[in-house]
């Protein structure tokens, strides 16, 4: 339940924000390949990735688990 959330509210707020997922990735410090297994629930992110994550969105961490 937590990662399809997590993978909503991503997908979400990047795009609500005009960022590719490739800008994303780069202002995050990750790999545009990962943004997309994140966004499809492939895979779980850890809190680090949360926080880089939230913070390129200008976001406290907590908010990428708001259902």
């Amino acid at each position: 339940m937590l990662r399809r959330t997590f993978a909503t509210n991503l997908r979400r707020l990047r795009s609500e924000r005009g960022l590719s997922q490739e800008a994303l990735a780069d202002a995050a410090g990750l790999d545009r390949t990962y943004i997309s297994a994140l966004e499809r629930e492939v895979y779980s992110a850890s809190l680090d990735t949360i926080e880089k994550l939230a913070d390129v969105l200008g976001i406290p961490g907590f908010e990428m688990l708001r259902d």
